[in-house]
This record gives structure tokens, C-alpha cells and sequence, in this order.
């Protein structure tokens, strides 16, 4: 017998997943093409040179000085207060929990999880290379900088390439990378890049980066989108693997009850009947045995007081001189007296 524990939510979820367990043909997977490897050799290179100009503090140093000198946050102080809450679209925080949540329910609708596992790829590349940017070149930001006219880099800062910038450009560009038609994709490209452009200048209009900051976090978002479908195949294999780990768990959830066997009765042996030349034989015994034991006193029926019981040792009851026996006359007694 076979007892299946009562289905949890998950179950529930996963069961909703597996309903189609082939991705959906009208989904069209973003490929390699010779195209976007000859955007992504521009970008690089378009990266490269921005790191180079702030090493050798070039002109794009001195644009950087000029524009945190003129203050926008104090020549248009009057939008600061819509600037502080647009540039939250983007911190890294919100804007994947809002994402995660739209890609969740596409999740659900397609039943894939590949909108996820993309966006998980992405976060941490975007973890991984800009993390290690910032370090490696340790730039002070605008309002720490010591020197006049210098590129503040190798001091200890975390601030170029943008994260706030490429954090926006990867997570709403992620959207247009996963969109199903080539329609939506335009669309929801255009809406990053304007998102995206807009997070940027806003840290810029708030002091917080330099403007090539906002330069080199623009390439790295783009770099890291146009480096998805090398990767792929590895969100392939971590969905199957996913789906294989949920069927070894409920696998290993379900018990498995064994019922032993019925025991096997033993045969009944049945006599044979007898011939016909033995039923007298068997009738005399069967009449033999149903004879009345031989220590039950034979005769006619007499009542209960008038009965000696009969034992192998004889008469339990004393003999008594004035008793006679049953169908005799007794004698007269004689009389006495006057």
C-alpha cells in the first residue's frame, strides 16, 4: 500500500511548474549572434578607454571637476526632492526585490524558471565584476576628494564605475533581455536605457559620483547583459538539476507501506467416502460409540429420590434398617402401649 503525505504549497508551486516541463516554444532564447559579439567587442573597448582616460586624468577628469563645481543640487535645488526618491530605481535592494517579483510570475505563467535563474546569473556577475572594479581602482567620489583637478584614484574609494548606474541598467534591462516578442524587447530596452540614463544623472546631480563614474557603470550593465546567453546553457542545466533535487526530495517525502502476504491455509483433508461393502462396519461403530457409558445404571427411569447413584466403588448412602426395598410390603409394626 502506498501513503502520499498531504501537499504543501511548494508542492503545489512545483506541481504548477511541471505541468509543461519543456520550455515553451514561443519563447525565443537570446543567442550569440555575430552581432551582439561585435556590441559587446564595443563596449568593451568603450570600458577600456574610459579607465584610461581617468588614469592618465585626461580631459574627461577635468569635465568631472567642472561639473561638481557648478552644483546641480544647488542650481535646481527645487527637483531635489523628486531626484532623492528616482535614483532609489537604482539601489540594488529594491529594484530586485520589484524585478524578482515580475519574473516570478512569469515564472509561473511559462512554467520555466528561467526568468529567475537569469536574473540570479546576472546580480552576481554584476556582483563580481563591479565589486571587484571598485576595489581594484578604489577612486574617491566627489564629495571626499582631496585634490583639485586629480583623478582620486588608488585612495581607498568604492565609487567607480557607478553601481547605482550599471545596478540599474542589469536589473530593467534584464527585462527587455527576457521579453517573448521582438516588439516588447524594443520597448522594455528603451525604457531601461531611459531608466537607467536617468539613475545615473541623478547621482550625478546629487554629488555622490563623477560623471565618468556614470560612464563606466553604463558599460558594465551593458557588458554584463550582452554577455547572458553565454551563460545559457548553465541556467539549462541548474533548472533541470532543480527540478531533478525537487523529485529526489519528494521522492524520498513518500512512504512506502508493505502489507505481508495473507497466510496460506493448510489443505483440509477430506476422507474418503467409504464403500459401500464397509457402510455396515461404519454404521456398527458409528452405533458403538453413541452407546451410553457403562457406569450409568441401566433400567427404567425411577425419580430422583428413590435413586442410588451407582459409583465404581458402590453406594455412597448409609444402609438404614427400617428401609425396604422398592415393590416389597412392609411389615406390620408392632404396637405398644395400653
Amino acid at each position: 500500500m502506498r501513503t502520499e503525505r498531504n501537499l504543501t504549497r511548494l508542492d503545489r508551486v512545483f506541481a504548477r511548474l511541471d505541468r509543461e516541463p519543456e520550455r515553451p516554444a514561443h519563447i525565443d532564447v537570446p543567442r550569440m549572434t555575430r552581432h551582439r559579439v561585435v556590441l559587446f567587442a564595443g563596449t568593451l573597448a568603450f570600458y577600456v578607454a574610459i579607465v584610461w582616460a581617468v588614469v592618465i586624468t585626461s580631459w574627461l577628469v577635468r569635465l568631472d571637476w567642472q561639473v561638481m563645481f557648478f552644483r546641480p543640487y544647488q542650481q535646481w535645488s527645487n527637483v531635489h526632492w523628486f531626484v532623492d526618491y528616482y535614483v532609489v530605481l537604482g539601489q540594488r535592494g529594491p529594484t530586485a526585490v520589484m524585478v524578482a517579483a515580475w519574473l516570478g510570475w512569469r515564472c509561473w505563467r511559462q512554467h520555466t524558471l528561467r526568468p529567475l535563474l537569469a536574473l540570479g546569473v546576472s546580480l552576481l556577475l554584476l556582483n563580481i565584476t563591479v565589486g571587484a572594479a571598485k576595489l581594484g581602482m578604489g577612486r574617491l567620489g566627489p564629495h571626499y576628494a582631496t585634490t583639485i583637478g586629480a583623478n582620486e584614484m588608488g585612495l581607498g574609494g568604492d565609487i567607480f564605475p557607478s553601481g547605482h548606474t550599471a545596478n540599474a541598467v542589469v536589473t530593467w534591462g534584464i527585462l527587455a533581455y527576457l521579453a517573448s516578442t521582438p516588439r516588447a524587447r524594443r520597448w522594455l530596452s528603451a525604457l531601461s536605457a531611459v531608466t537607467s540614463l536617468g539613475v545615473g544623472l541623478s547621482t550625478v546631480y546629487l554629488g555622490t559620483h563623477w560623471l565618468s563614474d556614470v560612464l563606466l557603470g553604463w558599460a558594465a550593465g551593458l557588458l554584463i547583459l550582452l554577455a547572458l546567453p553565454w551563460f545559457e546553457q548553465l541556467i539549462a542545466r541548474a533548472e533541470n538539476g532543480i527540478f531533478d533535487l525537487r523529485d529526489d526530495w519528494r521522492a524520498r517525502g513518500t512512504v512506502t507501506v508493505s502489507v505481508p502476504p495473507a497466510p496460506v491455509e493448510a489443505p483440509v483433508l477430506l476422507k474418503p467416502r467409504p464403500a459401500p461393502a464397509d457402510e455396515d462396519a461404519a454404521a456398527r461403530e458409528a452405533a458403538r460409540s453413541a452407546r451410553a457409558p457403562v457406569y450409568l445404571a441401566p433400567g427404567p427411569h425411577t425419580p430422583r429420590s428413590e435413586r442410588t447413584p451407582v459409583t465404581p466403588v458402590g453406594s455412597r448412602r448409609p444402609p438404614h434398617p427400617d428401609r425396604t426395598a422398592r415393590g416389597t410390603t412392609p411389615t406390620a409394626r408392632p404396637l405398644t402401649g395400653g
